[in-house]
């Protein structure tokens, strides 16, 4: 049985001290998967159901420098992907989006979030079931933290024209952010035909001010 719920943390796996993965160079853009990057950088983090096809989405936007899947949102320190898959780590898969903000806008991150993806669903995407596929943003400063708010209320309207019920998306400040193991990384390069479990809504959010 899948969990569903998250658990008191009193309930998870304490995990390690030590990274489960030292990672190097991103095998799509070449930059580094892991600080340091150049200048002008900026960091964004989404969970969207299962990484690996996330993690693509992200990868393919222009003006995206690095792109590495991992875990956050929960309890145990430097889980394995065997534990999070347990249920009791509490964490989300998550990708870590490393862009620079003079060729993409984080709004327009935001619209490959929220357009890609079933918001609305609690604890899953589609037949993934479990904490670790619910939908995520975390925010690295005010700006995202207002934005990414704007853009769920311009979202949920979208989505209850067409009837969808209420989105589940947790906004949050950023909290740590652990590394997967190598395997997962980029995993659909190394994989082209390897599972994809994105798929949307069919609402469609478009930033309102294209300045941002």
């Amino acid at each position: 049985m899948k969990q569903l719920t998250l658990l008191p943390p009193d309930a998870c796996l304490v995990g390690r001290d030590t990274p489960i993965s030292q990672l190097g160079t991103h095998m799509v853009t070449g930059h580094n998967i892991e600080p340091p990057w150049p200048e002008p950088h900026q960091i964004a983090w989404f969970g969207m159901g299962c990484f690996w096809g996330a993690e693509r989405l992200f990868w393919e936007i222009d003006g995206v420098l690095s792109t590495a899947v991992g875990y956050g949102g929960g309890i145990t320190k430097n889980p394995t992907y065997e534990e999070l898959c347990s249920g009791r780590t509490n964490h989300a898969e998550l990708v870590q989006v490393v862009y620079n903000p003079e060729r993409v806008s984080y709004t327009q991150l935001l619209e490959a979030f929220w357009n890609e993806h079933d918001p609305t669903q609690c604890m899953r995407q589609g037949n993934d079931l479990g904490t670790q596929y619910r939908s995520v943003i975390w925010w690295a400063d005010d700006e995202q933290r207002v934005l990414a708010e704007a853009s769920r209320v311009q979202m949920q309207q979208k989505l209850n024209a067409m009837g969808y019920p209420t989105v589940t998306t947790d906004i949050a400040p950023a909290a740590p952010f652990y590394y997967a193991e190598r395997y997962h990384q980029q995993y659909l390069h190394k994989n082209p035909a390897g599972y994809c479990g994105l798929a949307g809504t069919g609402a469609c959010y478009r930033p309102e001010s294209p300045s941002q």
